[in-house]
């Protein structure tokens, strides 16, 4: 359950309350059939304050939440691959966040800035492994993770009521503590913090939308990424994070009439060829696709 109060013109209250019973009934794991049952009860409460003469936007939010497990394990000759290979499936519990955020929005004559502070606290954070380095991967548990941050949005007002700007860029720091506690395990233990697989300090978007004569439309966008953290530090790639990429999308498209319209868009453009992610923990490596062009064609039907 949720509400939202207003008790002044200039400020918002929003609160709520929600209740999760999961029973995912018996799991197969190294030590036999498994009960997994779990409850939960998450309040969470945020506040915006309005300025009135700046008109400037002041916003907090704290709250928690509960994750299910997914209902997935191994059995039969897998399972007994699995131990004679000093692996195990233990069960799968819930992930548990905690999650605080502040922030403020600013209007300046047309313009518009966003800025925000982030932080989640989570506890059996999900992720998932491969088994022996095969195409077979299975969720696990990791015992803790932090993630937080800060984000700034700047968008433009209309230039000539033909284009619109925006930056984005955030600046991250993905950490996770402790073992696998969860799920497909070696049984390891882990020791202090250490990067999750999807750290990436720093990701930009520049981009805008533009209106062409003739009905037509264009929308481009650069990326950059900073590099997600190197799960295989060697000679290529040393270092606790890969190297950085910047990618370049662009999107083309006409209107013919009231019902019909094209639209052709291209992602990564430049054709970039990158190492994107060489954890296991992240469904094994990954590069970034070549370029890739799409077409839609869209007709609208009259009714």
């Amino acid at each position: 359950m949720d509400d939202q109060i207003k008790p002044t013109s200039w400020l918002t209250i929003n609160a709520g309350l929600r209740y999760t019973h999961f029973d995912g009934g018996s799991v197969l794991t190294n030590n036999g059939l498994v009960s997994t049952s779990e409850d939960a009860t998450d309040p969470r409460v945020g506040l915006s304050v309005r300025v009135p003469k700046i008109k400037w936007v002041f916003r907090a939010f704290y709250g928690h939440f509960y994750q299910a497990p997914p209902l997935q394990t191994i059995s039969g000759p897998l399972l007994q691959y699995a131990t004679d290979q000093s692996l195990g499936f233990v069960p799968l519990h819930g992930e548990r966040d905690e999650e605080h955020q502040f922030g403020v929005t600013i209007p300046f004559r047309g313009w518009t800035l966003d800025a925000d502070n982030f932080q989640t606290l989570a506890k059996n954070f999900f992720d998932h492994n491969n088994f022996q380095n095969s195409d077979l991967f299975f969720p696990i548990t990791i015992q803790g993770a932090r993630i937080n941050g800060w984000e700034l949005t700047l968008r433009s007002p209309r230039v000539y009521n033909r284009a619109q700007f925006y930056l984005t860029y955030s600046n991250q720091l993905a950490l996770g503590f402790g073992d696998i506690n969860g799920g497909l395990t070696d049984f390891s233990f882990g020791d202090g913090y250490g990067l999750l697989d999807h750290d990436q300090r720093n990701t930009l978007h520049i981009g805008g939308q533009f209106n062409l004569p003739w009905h037509s439309y264009a929308s481009t966008d650069v990326y950059y990424g900073s590099g997600f953290s190197n799960g295989s530090p060697d000679a290529q790639y040393p270092g606790d994070h890969l190297p950085g990429h910047t990618t370049f999308d662009l999107s083309l498209g006409k209107e013919f009439g009231e019902r019909f319209s094209l639209n052709v868009s291209g992602l990564n453009v430049a054709n970039r060829r990158v190492l994107l992610d060489n954890s296991f923990t992240f469904g094994g490596t990954h590069y970034l696709n070549p370029r890739e062009i799409f077409v839609q064609i869209r007709y609208r039907f009259h009714f």
